[in-house]
């Protein structure tokens, strides 16, 4: 299967390709060890008119200044002093926008993912978080600002469309802090995963 390339990341719909992301192969090569799930949610941050994003207001940071690089590269960030996650660069240079990728449902790498996480590969919390989906899939800071096209991390289309009737729209999580912005309805979440296991290899 062929890696997504580049360009499609660098879209400036950054919600637009919140949603499309839903059913694309998430996969990472960490130590030799090859993992990877489907995406089934994702959270769009609007650069710097978006309250809840970490650019609101043209912010520039050492953390921050991998946002404003051009679409198609990680931004993984430490939170809480013990938790990872993994969001997508995208549109054009000097336009922050970014996506977080929230939940994948595992599909390679399955003993891997189970050892990482210290559970059942079946329980459907293994990676149904954003800090539980870098666990799971070994990101770390190391991850941060590489390529989405090389064979550290990488995304595939692999033809899967889910449903309409299975795609769920809402608020983000846990951005009370970006006022009227918290209600945006940046979250895109498939619903039903049931069908997805026919998708484990």
């Amino acid at each position: 299967m062929s890696k997504i390339p580049l360009s499609y990341y660098q879209s400036d719909d950054v919600t637009g390709l919140a949603q499309d992301l839903l059913g694309k192969y998430l996969f990472s090569n960490i130590n030799g060890k090859l993992c990877g799930g489907i995406i089934t949610e994702t959270e769009a941050y609007a650069g710097i008119t978006d309250k809840a994003s970490h650019a609101y207001g043209n912010r520039r940071t050492k953390r921050t200044e991998v946002m404003y690089k051009t679409g198609g590269r990680s931004y993984v960030y430490f939170t809480y002093g013990m938790h990872h996650l993994f969001n997508i660069v995208t549109s054009k240079e000097g336009n922050p926008h970014a996506i977080l990728i929230r939940a994948v449902f595992p599909t390679h790498g399955l003993q891997t993912i189970s050892e990482r996480r210290k559970m059942a590969v079946n329980n459907k919390n293994i990676a149904n978080g954003p800090a539980k989906l870098c666990q799971a899939l070994g990101i770390t800071l190391v991850q941060n600002n590489i390529l989405l096209d090389g064979d550290i991390i990488w995304l595939e289309d692999r033809g899967f469309r889910p449903h309409r009737s299975i795609i769920t729209t809402g608020p983000r999580i846990g951005v009370d802090y970006a006022g009227e912005d918290a209600a945006l309805p940046y979250r895109f979440l498939i619903s039903n995963t049931s069908e997805l296991e026919k998708f484990i290899e």
